[in-house]
């Protein structure tokens, strides 16, 4: 069989696109792997990139977008749409023989694929833009990836039931651009209508054997050409040519190489695309105000200085819970009075989520209702949390600077329990503010950092307890802890020592907690209080063990003392309504410690929320922008 060959820009285009795809394809397998219900993509963690994971996907993503610029420019500047023009014969041919309906199919799969490419640019664009972000676009993202898969595969059954690996090797095997079919030509056409009308009385005339009594001749006007019998098929054409060559005159065209041409629309394109995205920065305006109109820390969001900051609205996803969609949408309001910067935070929440850990007395003991803490993952029985991240770094993914994706992101340090990335910079500090419903009651918010990994402990090293990599609090102390500790068994594995203290009062206590409801999808009334202080409770002791009745429940969380040092340098105040947390933050704006960010012009904020979620948060992907006035 003769070797089948194909132009070299459709080659040069395929491969282009099938590298980009599948540096998008794996990348985003791996950011995909934070998703909790898809741990299974870990079976492919070999293949599957660990470092600048949202760089590599965001840059194949840019390149898979001037690639569908450039085909379909080149498609029609080499006049080649005709590979794929679903008409009225190919859907035909769909029902037709053998032959035409692998043909037809193969075009009808190509429109498929080109839906789906369109979806998947789309939804990427969207998501990361922030145009688009819940849970229906980034399903769509997902489905429309394995859209293109399934495609390509059956895009090379079909190729090699046309003609065998002489037609799939014909990608590799280049040649020059056939010709295109030429559009019809007005003038052309009369050129060609002339000539036959010339051989048709050429023809009559020969076959007519009978002959012909002589015409009378006939007398030309003077001055005039006497005509032959094929003057008018030459006066046709005389004048067709000259028209022709007129109309060549008056419309000039500059032949230019297709694949030349469509090289340069898809830079300009992409160009464009990345100079958006710079310029279009998102901005946080921190306006100043006077000392005197400081908002009071109180939950309550009427302060005068709140009414008059600017908003911004920024829509998060990926999270845990929320009712089943991982989405809120984030409304920030920022002042400063030149010592302090004050910050609003306003999300969604369907519920008040104030029980972490609680503790319910069975007849054979204690236990600590939880669902994923032995890996370091709760996600039902967890307070609401809110968190802050403030770094220098001038990058649009700061993603890949503060996490690392994967189940073994650190050389020599043990797997992660989750099967998910760990936070950790190379580098330097990233500022983190973690806000937590109960924890956080008595008025702060936990200043902690993002810093290089940190050595394990030897319960981490034997993966009794998950490793953090570099996320740790600030030096200080916090003033909350939990009503129980971790230790190793016999077997190697975690259990849970609990509780560590006891109800001084158990009426007391019962009557602070309230109505207790222990689904943990609905939340908890107003004026709920899931800790006991260290003067509410004693430690523990099989005597006072013995007086507390089987079915009691008791609260997870400790509160004594209060936080001190460095961890201590942020305070706050939150308050839920109406399906809404509002969250009032005081900082100074630097604080001089060397794991803080100073607030000021060009320092760059991310924010998260969890809900009943220990680190299933929500998300954004572009980074918002600190003006301080």
């Amino acid at each position: 069989m003769k070797n089948r060959k194909t132009d070299y820009g459709t080659i040069v285009l395929h491969w282009l696109l099938v590298g980009a795809f599948g540096v998008a394809l794996l990348s985003g397998m791996r950011i995909a792997t934070e998703t909790p219900e898809r741990r299974w993509i870990n079976l492919f963690d070999i293949i599957l990139p660990q470092d600048s994971v949202w760089v590599l996907h965001m840059q194949a993503g840019l390149v898979l977008v001037a690639v569908a610029l450039a085909y379909a420019v080149y498609l029609w500047r080499t006049g080649l749409t005709r590979r794929v023009r679903l008409d009225t014969v190919r859907i035909r041919a769909l029902f037709g023989r053998s032959e035409a309906r692998l043909g037809a199919s193969n075009v009808l799969l190509c429109w498929v694929f080109f839906v789906a490419m369109l979806l998947l640019i789309a939804s990427g664009g969207a998501l990361y833009f922030g145009l688009s972000v819940g849970h229906d676009t980034a399903a769509l993202h997902w489905y429309s990836t394995w859209a293109i898969l399934g495609f390509a595969a059956l895009h090379v059954f079909t190729h090699f039931k046309i003609g065998g690996w002489s037609q799939l090797l014909r990608i590799v095997r280049p040649t020059g651009v056939p010709p295109a079919p030429k559009q019809l030509d007005p003038v052309e056409l009369l050129t060609i209508l002339a000539e036959q009308s010339t051989q048709s009385a050429r023809d009559t005339g020969s076959a007519d054997q009978q002959p012909t009594r002589p015409r009378p001749a006939v007398r030309v006007p003077s001055g005039a050409a006497r005509l032959h019998p094929g003057a008018p098929a030459q006066a046709a054409r005389g004048a067709a040519t000259m028209q022709g060559e007129r109309s060549r005159r008056r419309h000039p065209s500059l032949q230019s190489n297709a694949f030349v041409v469509a090289a340069a629309i898809a830079i300009t394109g992409a160009s464009f695309i990345v100079a958006v995205d710079r310029l279009d920065v998102d901005h946080l305006q921190v306006r100043r105000i006077d000392r005197a109109d400081a908002p009071k820390l109180d939950g309550d969001t009427s302060d005068r200085a709140w009414r008059a900051a600017v908003p911004y609205f920024v829509a998060t996803s990926g999270g845990g819970n929320f009712d089943g969609r991982g989405e809120t949408r984030i409304e920030i309001r920022a002042v400063h009075d030149d010592t302090w910067a004050y910050f609003l935070f306003i999300w969604e929440d369907p519920t008040r989520s104030l029980k972490h850990f609680p503790m319910v007395k069975e007849a054979g003991g204690w236990r600590v209702l939880h669902h994923g803490l032995e890996n370091g993952d709760e996600r039902d029985f967890h307070e609401d949390k809110f968190s802050v991240l403030l770094t220098t770094a001038d990058t649009t993914l700061a993603g890949d600077r503060t996490f690392h994706a994967s189940p073994h992101p650190v050389a020599g340090a043990p797997e992660t329990l989750t099967g998910r990335g760990l936070h950790f910079t190379n580098v330097g500090y990233a500022d983190v503010w973690e806000w937590r419903a109960t924890g956080g009651a008595m008025g702060w918010m936990d200043d902690a950092h993002f810093g290089p990994p940190l050595q394990p402990t030897p319960l981490q090293a034997r993966r009794v307890v998950p490793y953090k990599g570099g996320f740790a609090p600030d030096p200080g102390v916090a003033n909350f802890s939990d009503n129980f500790t971790i230790e190793e068994d016999e077997a190697g594995g975690p259990q849970l020592i609990a509780p560590l203290r006891l109800p001084r009062d158990i009426a007391a206590t019962a009557a602070a907690i309230g109505p207790v409801d222990l689904d943990p999808n609905h939340g908890d009334e107003d004026g709920s209080r899931w800790f006991m202080t260290d003067t509410e409770s004693v430690p523990y002791s099989a005597d006072d063990d013995a007086r507390i009745p089987v079915g009691t429940v008791i609260p997870g969380v400790i509160i004594a003392g209060e936080f001190a040092g460095d961890r201590a340098d942020v305070r706050c105040a939150a308050r839920w309504a109406s399906g809404h947390w509002a969250l009032e933050v005081a900082r100074r704006l630097d604080t001089g410690s060397a794991y803080d960010v100073a607030i000021k012009t060009g320092t760059f904020m991310r924010v998260a929320a969890f809900d009943h979620s220990q680190i299933r948060h929500t998300r954004h992907v572009r980074p918002i922008r600190l003006e301080v006035e």
